[in-house]
């Protein structure tokens, strides 16, 4: 641990500078080899020079004086046995080896390093010296024609000189070759030192080249390693163990992106966990969190509020989706307080949870001990939502539609909580049907159940029931006051259901138009309103027949144009197929029920708007409408002949109506009573069970060919 602690020490943080550091030890090793290997090459050619320049050619030398020694006693023999006439050839011989002789003893002389080798050659300076004599005297002998004086001389004074001057040049070749010997055996060693020294260099190179591409390779794969590991923790959603320091300054780097990362991924996973869980308007749990299991098993509710803002939509058309945006938050915040404070009172369980579902519905999940409780704890919500909220400028009142569910009576023994998707969908039926029943609020029951089932089968069917010809087109004909003829008929949609029998209009249209299914039944109405005007158009072309128009029709772009082209492709005037509009509908959406009113108008068809008095239109609306008949609702007609002030109402409509010259019907007169009152009041049409019922088949047509014939 202390060698890692002293490595780390001083092994640079920084990967460049570790491969640096790294590279310039190898090349400084590289260079230190090199200089070496340079230098010992160097000092081998100087000795190789030297062996050449000094040693061999010494060598040569002495070996040369060994040749001439030995060649001068031969010449001394020819020079005493040559005639007369040869012995200046002899003596000029033998003068040109003595000379030889001396010019390499000099230089031997002038090159000799060594104390053996200088006595030698001293000797055989002597020595020389001494066979000169000889030789002069050997020479006198010869030229006094001595010859055998001058053999003497050559056997007793020349001979031995000679012989000592080539045993002491022997002696120095000898040495002379020692001394090569063991310059060369110097150089072998100086070579081998020199291969030593760079094979250790090489072998000490590879040693450091492999520790630090290990040290180095280690340094930055174990950081790398543990990168990748922070890694795969952070994939596999490990937000919590930071990536650790290391001494590689470029992944510590690194793992700080990784660390501000893993940070920034998490503040954003816990971001969309909360926008996935929670309302972002009001920061009430949504539906996702209100159906997710609850963590304690003992905790699951077993009652639920569902809860609807009404008039929201008219609040956001009228007043703008911001003051809807305020009204929805107060809501929440009312609805959750009231809640809590019901909590603290011991009047339901504690940990209520409110949702905002979608819009202007809320959701109140919690456990009650009776149904009293939750008609307490609504009463409580009601006093909460009391206070008008004041926003851009307006007072607004927070009104809401209750629907109650509950799991049954839970203080019985093994009772167990419905799951809070049943108790939802649950209280989403017993919510519609308190809109339906104009309640304030209703629990729901076996029955709004079975109902509820009941119109999701009529509606899987109604198509088929399209396709089939199971519906069925009644008409209820029309009467002139003034002249008790028929001017016209309102058609009337009919089920005769193959399994459950005649299906009353009141339980399909509703759910077809909620399901936009009801736009199938229109076009199936007007096709077969057209078929029979066509069949009508020879003997009696002065009857009209009114189709009613749903509000899905006339959020309808293309309703229109789907209309001519019927109309054309039939045949038929279009001032013979009259449409009813109802009152309520029309204001729907103002803007645009004006526009497509218009569009129909152009086309030809005649316009009415059906159950006057039942909506919230204005004179001034009524006279941007292109209509033609104003039908007074069945409600203010049933039993008008017995109130004065409805009758006075129905003087108004009827008045207006002309006044905007519109011809004025009244529908659902039963009584004569009834015919002789809105006859005073000036109504134009009547229509209902008095004048006639709804017809079909044959009591239609019985109807029709009583008809008086048309005279144009």
């Amino acid at each position: 641990m202390t060698e890692t602690r002293g490595w780390q020490a001083w092994w640079p943080r920084r990967i460049g500078w570790r491969l640096a550091l790294g590279f310039g030890v190898l090349v400084a090793l590289m260079l230190v080899a090199l200089a070496q290997a340079i230098f010992q090459i160097h000092n081998i050619t100087g000795v190789t020079q030297r062996f050449a320049t000094g040693d061999m050619q010494r060598l040569l030398r002495v070996q040369a004086l060994s040749l001439q020694t030995e060649g001068v006693g031969n010449a001394l023999i020819r020079l005493i046995n040559a005639p007369l006439e040869s012995r200046v050839k002899e003596y000029a011989d033998v003068d040109e080896r003595n000379r030889r002789i001396d010019g390499i003893v000099e230089s031997l002389a002038s090159d000799m390093h060594d104390d053996d080798q200088a006595q030698n050659l001293q000797r055989l300076v002597q020595w020389r010296a001494a066979y000169a004599e000889a030789f002069i005297a050997t020479a006198d002998e010869i030229e006094a024609g001595n010859r055998d004086g001058a053999l003497h001389l050559l056997d007793e004074r020349v001979n031995p000189a000679l012989k000592s001057m080539l045993v002491e040049s022997n002696a120095l070749l000898s040495r002379e070759r020692q001394r090569i010997e063991t310059r060369l055996e110097d150089a072998q060693m100086l070579f081998d030192r020199v291969a030593l020294w760079v094979a250790g260099l090489s072998v000490l190179a590879v040693v450091l080249a492999v520790w630090l591409g290990v040290r180095t390779t280690r340094s930055v794969v174990g950081p790398l390693a543990t990168l990748e590991r922070a890694a795969k923790r952070i994939t596999n959603g490990d937000y919590t163990s930071p990536v650790p320091t290391t001494r590689t300054q470029e992944v510590d780097r690194v793992g700080q992106a990784l660390n501000t990362m893993t940070e920034a991924v998490a503040q954003r996973e816990r971001d969309i966990v909360h926008l996935a869980f929670h309302d972002p308007l009001t920061g009430l749990p949504n539906r996702t969190a209100l159906l997710k299991p609850a963590a304690d098993a003992g905790a699951a509710p077993n009652c639920l509020a569902l809860m609807d803002l009404a008039r929201l939509k008219a609040i956001n058309e009228t007043l703008g989706y911001t003051t809807g945006d305020t009204l929805i938050v107060q809501t929440a915040e009312r609805a959750s307080l009231a809640l809590q404070q019901a909590a603290a009172d011991g009047l339901i369980g504690p940990s209520p949870v409110v949702a905002r579902l979608s819009g202007g519905t809320f959701a109140a999940a919690f456990c009650a001990p009776h149904r009293a409780a939750v008609e307490a704890l609504r009463e409580r919500i009601e006093m909460a939502m009391g206070a008008p909220v004041h926003c851009s400028g307006h007072s607004v009142d927070l009104s809401l539609n209750y629907g109650l569910a509950d799991s049954g009576d839970l203080s019985q023994a093994g009772a167990k909580a419905l799951p809070v998707d049943t108790l939802l969908r649950n209280a989403e039926v017993a919510l519609h049907s308190a809109k339906r029943a104009a309640m304030g609020f209703a629990w729901h029951s076996a029955a709004q159940e079975a109902a509820r089932l009941g119109h999701l089968s009529l509606l899987s069917d109604l198509r088929q029931a399209v396709a089939t010809s199971q519906l069925q087109m009644w008409l209820q004909p029309k009467f002139s006051l003034l002249t008790g003829h028929a001017v016209g008929t309102e058609a009337l949609v009919r089920w005769q259901h193959p399994t459950r029998g005649f299906v009353s209009p009141a339980e399909f249209v509703p759910f077809a138009e909620q399901a936009g299914y009801i736009t199938m039944v229109t076009n199936w109405m007007l096709e077969q309103a057209l078929r029979t005007l066509a069949a009508w158009a020879p003997t009696h072309p002065e009857l009209s027949i009114a189709v009613n128009v749903s509000t899905r029709d006339l959020q309808h772009k293309g309703f229109a144009e789907r209309v001519a082209r019927m109309v054309e492709a039939s045949g038929v005037p279009a001032k013979r197929l009259r449409l009813e509009i109802t009152e309520s509908g029309l204001m729907d959406d103002p803007t645009h029920s004006v526009a497509l009113l218009h569009t129909l108008r152009e086309i030809g068809t005649p316009l009415s708007i059906d159950d006057f008095g039942t909506g919230y239109s204005s004179l001034a609306y009524l006279q941007k409408l292109p209509v033609s008949e104003l039908k007074i609702d069945r409600s203010f007609i049933d039993k008008l002949d017995q109130s004065p002030g409805t009758q006075k109402l129905v003087r108004a409509m009827t008045e207006m109506g002309h006044g905007l010259d519109l011809m004025v019907t009244a529908e659902g007169v039963e009584t004569e009573a009834e015919r002789e009152t809105i006859t005073r009041l000036g109504v134009d049409v009547m229509q209902g069970y008095l004048a006639s019922r709804p017809l079909y088949g044959e009591k239609l047509q019985a109807w029709f060919d009583a008809l008086p014939a048309h005279t144009g």
